[in-house]
């Protein structure tokens, strides 16, 4: 679901599964509360448990350490069969033997047995038709969690971990699910106490509450027509659309009830408070809309999802707040709510503080600015695509268990091709990948590597006598390609070569198992393969490294790239907007300082605390450009009706500014804040980092807006009389 169709890593990695068989699987890894593996009750256990994991819905493939295809020779004769069979007649001296050739045998260790024999695994291979994948990932996980519910059941000693690529995306379902039950909930009585105690008035809070509802209604039912997929990344679309229609819904309920506090009447009161707000509110949801838009720049497709559901419920807000909101409030009984006398007293002592120190003020603010934005360098881009989710999710625990205790899941796959029929018989060629495989196994990064060299070298040895002298490659061509002729002829269904070798034999394909690695590491690790390859194998066609750990690893990096210019598309138009709303270029330009500023300083703080950015902080720049627009519209609005309509100085003007939208800016900001703190709640690392990051940016955009744009205003009025002075000529009109 993160990846695009035009993404080149997924086209990579779906070529390969073209080319041999898919390798979706479900890993259930085993751990006997007597430490040994080997015993003739926990081999039982494993034979039965092989058997019935082949019952899974949709599975291909069952690999474990019972049913490996184990070869000897007698004589001429090439004999391939189970490793372990009637576990439960084998004597100690069997069991031994059988340990032995185990914990020997490459293929197995750190795969589907540990090298201390106290961990085993089961891989099962599932092949979903792709009908209702989602509906098939259901039944195969369930099938395999009651296996196991019914396993720890009937052996209480045993304890039992679910992990592989089933199973995640399993985890995604439902982190989606959880965080779509709990957050918009909670989001909503957060706002209803936040509403309550603001406006002081029951209706006011109804009425709001109900259309943010509409608008959720609204922007839900628009996504099914548009037949937009829910998932973690989308699924706080709902929550982030409460907290945003709280702004609107506040203004005008303020608005509202300071009429009815000055002595309107009802309906006078809803028309001068949807005169004031009008172009405000107009422009704010424009600009909203625009910065979440500029998400379809991502280069995965949740996050475009995220942007188009949130901008279709702010459409749906806008409309309501100015058709449904005053209606409905001309309907319902007029009670006078809290008026902004409350807050009035408190704002006009910050404005005068702001206009008696604007400059010492602002010269603070713009070094201290810039102080954190020299930190941003310290981030680097990173990420763990297991460590998406937190160790409440029993996937991450198992997880981690598994890269502990037995195997990692995070894997890189080679198709290395010798490119004619047949021709990964050659020996030449065959060396060549050995020197591959054993380059990696020489990697501090690597616990296991997957190759089809290991069968050759082994039944190379079975065919001569199995002297151990002998475990080495084929020396000719037609020896290698009578060996696995053998050997093929001899596995049974569901357990062949397709998974390693392609139909015309001319590739195969090498999969290495790392420990858990950062995205940066995974890449710098394969770049270190390729130039391997490409001085040291002549006879292997250049072969990049694929699979689903590699694709989240440039998925981060492909994301901020194609964000980049997403946010400048965003950056323009609001840029336009605002130079239009103010009517002034000058302004309009001014007053995006305070909007770009917080997101450098969030960055710097970021960096100095976390120093890490994953594929979730590519895209709250964007996001938030756009609401924290609102603030500034806003206060501008109220400035500039003070100054040309008022006939206000700017210090007067900027004290009305401060006294009519201060509260209402405050609760507003802090329900956004308070709303995207609730992410930092969720179980999926992506929508905790987003949370935070953007709380970080709403608080350090109320703190501009405060602090850092008023001054800038008045010192630009300053600016402008004193070459108005200098000149001793009328000032010029900036206005458009």
């Amino acid at each position: 679901m993160f990846f695009s169709d035009e993404n080149p890593q997924l086209m990579a990695f779906e070529k390969l599964q073209k080319t041999y068989t898919r390798d979706d699987n479900i890993l259930l890894v085993v751990t006997p509360k007597n430490g040994d593996v080997f015993t003739a009750q926990s081999l039982a256990i494993a034979e039965q448990l092989t058997k019935n994991l082949w019952q899974t819905p949709y599975s291909s493939r069952v690999d474990s350490i019972t049913n490996f295809q184990h070869s000897t020779a007698e004589g001429d004769d090439l004999t391939v069969g189970d490793l372990i069979g009637n576990a439960a007649q084998l004597n100690e001296q069997e069991i031994a033997r059988l340990k032995q050739i185990t914990l020997n045998e490459p293929l197995l260790v750190n795969r589907l047995v540990s090298p201390d024999a106290k961990v085993m695994g089961f891989n099962v291979v599932v092949q979903r038709p792709g009908k209702d994948q989602d509906a098939e990932t259901l039944q195969a996980t369930s099938f395999v969690r009651k296996l196991v519910s019914d396993l720890q059941a009937l052996h209480p000693d045993l304890d039992v971990r679910l992990t592989g690529s089933i199973l995640m995306d399993t985890a995604f379902a439902e982190s989606s699910e959880l965080d779509l039950n709990t957050l918009t909930p909670a989001m909503l009585v957060i706002i209803a106490i936040a509403l309550w105690w603001f406006l002081k008035s029951s209706l006011g809070m109804f009425a709001a509450l109900l259309m943010m509802t509409l608008s959720i209604g609204s922007a839900v039912g628009l996504a099914g027509w548009l037949d937009i997929a829910f998932s973690p990344s989308s699924i706080p679309a709902p929550t982030i659309l409460l907290t945003l229609a709280v702004a609107d819904s506040v203004h005008i309920l303020t608005s509202y009830y300071s009429g009815l506090a000055q002595g309107l009447d009802k309906r006078a009161a809803i028309a001068e408070s949807l005169r004031i707000n009008f172009k405000a509110i107009f422009f704010t949801n424009l600009t909203t809309a625009i910065g979440f838009l500029s998400m379809n720049f991502s280069d995965a497709p949740p996050f475009r999802d995220l942007g188009n559901i949130t901008a279709l419920g702010v459409g749906a807000a806008y409309l309501l707040t100015i058709g449904f909101l005053p209606a409905l409030m001309a309907v319902l009984p007029a009670r006078q709510g809290r008026s902004e006398a409350a807050g009035t007293k408190t704002f006009a002592g910050l404005a005068g503080f702001v206009i008696k120190y604007r400059y010492s003020l602002s010269l603070f603010l713009l070094l201290f600015t810039a102080a954190l934005i020299s930190f941003i360098p310290l981030n680097e881009l990173d990420d763990e695509y297991v460590k998406y989710f937190d160790e409440s999710v029993a996937f991450r625990r198992d997880t981690d268990y598994t890269t502990e205790h037995l195997t990692g899941i995070y894997t890189i796959d080679y198709s290395l091709e010798h490119g004619e029929d047949e021709g990964i018989n050659d020996p030449d060629f065959l060396k060549q990948v050995e020197g591959f495989v054993q380059w990696y196994r020489q990697q501090p990064e690597t616990l296991h590597v997957y190759t089809i060299n290991d069968i050759f070298k082994r039944l190379n040895q079975n065919m001569h006598g199995d002297d151990p002298a002998w475990y080495r490659l084929p020396d000719t061509r037609k020896m290698a390609a009578e060996y696995l002729l053998l050997f093929e002829m001899s596995l049974p269904y569901g357990l062949d070569l397709n998974d390693r070798v392609n139909v015309s034999k001319s590739a195969t394909r090498v999969t290495v198992t790392l420990r858990s690695l950062s995205s940066q590491q995974m890449i710098d690790l394969e770049a270190r393969a390729q130039a391997w390859l490409k001085t040291n194998a002549p006879l292997i066609k250049q072969s990049d490294g694929t699979g689903s750990s590699l694709l989240f690893s440039h998925i981060g990096q492909r994301n901020i790239v194609s964000m980049i210019s997403g946010e400048l598309m965003s950056i323009s138009c609001i840029s336009l907007i605002l130079i239009l709303v103010l009517r002034s270029i000058s302004l309009g330009l001014l007053s995006l300082i305070p909007n770009l500023i917080p997101a450098g300083m969030a960055f710097g703080i970021w960096g100095l605390t976390v120093g890490q950015v994953g594929m979730a902080s590519s895209v709250v720049a964007a996001m938030t450009l756009g609401i924290l627009v609102d603030d500034t519209v806003h206060f501008l609005s109220k400035y500039q009706h003070a100054k040309k309509d008022k006939n206000l100085t700017p210090e007067a003007a900027l004290y009305y500014a401060f006294a009519t939208v201060g509260n209402a800016l405050w609760v507003t900001s802090a329900v956004l804040i308070m709303g995207f703190s609730l992410f930092t709640f969720s179980s999926f690392k992506i929508n905790y980092e987003m949370g935070l990051l953007t709380v970080i940016i709403f608080a350090l955009g109320l703190f501009a807006e405060f602090l850092l744009l008023p001054p800038i205003l008045l010192i630009y009025e300053d600016i402008k009389c004193s070459l108005h002075n200098f000149f001793n000529k009328p000032v010029q009109n900036t206005q458009l």
